[in-house]
């Protein structure tokens, strides 16, 4: 059996499959498995025909649902990242649920790379299976991309900054390694301390995000979720850094007004495909609970009968 050594709580638990508005004989997707944590309570509502689809990149979490799925005939996990949800076809599902945070598990264990707090290898990959890790690609990234990626993805003011000293720090001493050695070079060169956060965190979130190509994704999983909701059926989206909730903010208003076509001034605006629904932040006793919550937003928005 698989074991956990770092624990997960989950976030906007019962929000967010309340959110989902659960039919016992429905078929729900979530789209980011994680550890489980959602997938468990949508199956609790569910009946004996409805059905649970799940995604996710990470082996170590992948490992985890196939042990739910051997127990369970009604769920079933891809290994596979949610860009691949249009897979499923076209409205085959009743309620899809994207919760794009790091689980603590991945944040916690120093082998992932993930985290600042821990001594461990520069990695980060999401899926350890395939693709570059951050060490590999440290190696021979441009100065200017460096600067782009950390200005872009960890929206730090000091990314040129950060960038040379990445590439002061490779001709003097070679590649950098660990999550340590990319803290202190990341320390040396961001002069203004934000109250409570630690110097590196802007520079770890934009390596995270660009190594898996998360914004990417995300943009490709809600174009998806509108091919494969039902008329009725509930896009929740968790979001944990202002990128992230900016774009789905952006995807659902976009996609929740009808779009009149300048080129065609009499012809009909094409029709809404989501209604905006709202948006919920954890309480104040989760955060106080799981102090990792309190920059979690959820939004939610149901699809209508408009055509994909």
């Amino acid at each position: 059996m698989v074991q956990d050594a770092w624990q997960h709580q989950t976030v906007l638990l019962h929000e967010a499959v309340d959110a989902l508005g659960i039919q016992p004989d429905g078929h729900y997707v979530d789209a980011t498995f994680g550890r489980g944590g959602h997938s468990r309570l949508i199956l609790e509502k569910l009946s004996a025909s409805g059905r649970l689809t799940a995604f996710d990149k990470d082996p170590q979490a992948v490992a985890a649902a196939q042990e739910l799925a051997a127990s369970d005939g009604r769920f079933s996990i891809r290994h596979q990242g949610f860009c691949h949800l249009g897979e499923l076809g076209a409205s085959t599902a009743d309620g899809v649920l994207m919760d794009l945070g790091v689980s603590s598990p991945q944040i916690d264990d120093p082998e992932r790379g993930f985290s600042f707090r821990h001594d461990g290898p520069l990695d980060m990959r999401m899926d350890t299976t395939r693709g570059q890790s951050v060490a590999q690609w440290l190696e021979t990234a441009e100065v200017s991309t460096l600067a782009e990626v950390i200005r872009e993805y960890g929206e730090e003011r000091f990314a040129q900054q950060v960038a040379k000293a990445i590439d002061r720090r490779r001709q003097e001493r070679g590649p950098l390694r660990t999550t340590r050695e990319l803290a202190e070079v990341v320390a040396g060169a961001v002069k203004t301390r934000e109250p409570g956060k630690d110097p590196a965190t802007r520079t770890f979130q934009a390596f995270r995000i660009f190594i898996n190509a998360e914004l990417e994704e995300l943009q490709q999983a809600l174009e998806a979720s509108l091919h494969v909701l039902r008329p009725g059926g509930q896009l929740v989206v968790i979001s944990f850094h202002s990128l992230e909730d900016r774009m789905v903010k952006q995807f659902m208003a976009r996609r929740s007004r009808a779009v009149v076509d300048r080129r065609v001034p009499f012809a009909e605006p094409a029709e809404m495909q989501l209604v905006r629904v709202r948006r919920v932040m954890p309480s104040a006793a989760e955060v106080q609970g799981n102090p990792r919550s309190r920059s979690a937003v959820m939004r939610v928005a149901e699809r209508t009968e408009a055509p994909a």
